[in-house]
């Protein structure tokens, strides 16, 4: 069960940081520091789109229109968050 435990931490904190990747990597885009027309960028690129943005529509359903504003990562992360720390103060002490 430990094990487990730790995987599911593990995992959660895997998909933080694809989305951090995710948001770099289209600042890097929309800035023209890397070109899509790269193979390597691209893969790279649409890996990390198709990872997070199921969850990313789901957020924008919700959120009002800002205009060219997207603080659906943000709020993504801050969930991501607060799942992990509610695993370790409430998950954790029924495991050990």
């Amino acid at each position: 069960m430990i094990a487990i435990y730790y995987l599911v931490l593990q995992i959660i904190k895997l998909y933080s940081y694809v989305v951090i990747a995710n948001i770099l990597i289209s600042w890097l885009i929309a800035f023209n520091v890397l070109n899509t027309q790269n193979r390597f960028v691209f893969i790279i690129f649409d890996f990390t789109y198709r990872l997070t943005n199921p969850i990313l529509n789901r957020i924008r359903y919700f959120l009002p229109n800002l205009g060219s504003l997207d603080i659906s990562p943000i709020i993504l992360l801050l969930l991501i968050w607060f799942v992990e720390m509610c695993m370790k103060l409430y998950v954790a002490p029924m495991i050990f």
